[in-house]
């Protein structure tokens, strides 16, 4: 997979809001959440960036920091998720915590 494929999730901080303010009008990444104020007065933000752009967003006064893979992420989620279909066979009930209707 090449980097432009991965899809990686930072914290974008700044020390000062209208600094994040015009990075995130400027190069719109895709943001997840609300900006969070730290106890030294910076704010940040998580973002979905590939690696080049994550790389675009540092400048004075901003730092980015890689939280995750979230590629490698959700492959391993998509991992964990069955193949087969649990309700091929006729006779076999579902089971969980669904209520049966009547139609």
């Amino acid at each position: 997979m090449s980097d432009r494929d991965r899809i990686l999730r930072v914290r974008v901080t700044a020390t000062d809001p209208t600094v994040l303010h015009t990075l995130l009008r400027e190069k719109r990444p895709d943001v997840g959440g609300r900006p969070h104020r730290g106890a030294d007065r910076s704010i940040s933000i998580e973002a979905y960036v590939s690696p080049a752009e994550a790389e675009d967003l540092e400048r004075e006064g901003v730092t980015v920091q890689v939280i995750e893979d979230a590629t490698a992420t959700g492959r391993a989620r998509q991992a964990e998720v069955g193949r087969g279909n649990r309700y091929a066979v006729g006779e076999q009930i579902p089971r969980g915590l669904g209520l049966k209707v009547h139609d």
